[in-house]
């Protein structure tokens, strides 16, 4: 067994948290940010167990950035920052 390195973003939208892993374009909910993580974590496993019986789990790593270190599968993508900005919307 290996460990896949990727990120999970949460956020709230009306009563509902929101997760979504950018790396593999995977989104989930739930009534807790807790709960919206380990939803993703199930997506994503189950995304990962369904490409790796159709044959295609490695192309669908190389696609998203992934590189294999050992047990460890990881992208060299490291977040820097998450912050809220202003951009001037013309009228």
């Amino acid at each position: 067994m290996r460990d896949l390195i990727t990120t999970a973003e949460v956020w709230i939208e009306g009563g509902m948290y929101t997760s979504y892993c950018p790396e593999l374009d995977i989104a989930s909910c739930g009534h807790t940010p807790e709960e919206a993580k380990k939803n993703l974590q199930e997506v994503i496993t189950i995304q990962l167990e369904e490409t790796a019986k159709m044959g295609t789990l490695d192309e669908l790593l190389s696609d998203s950035g992934y590189v294999r270190e050992g047990n460890v599968i990881k992208t060299n993508k490291k977040i820097v920052c998450f912050e809220e900005i202003s951009i001037p919307v013309p009228v």
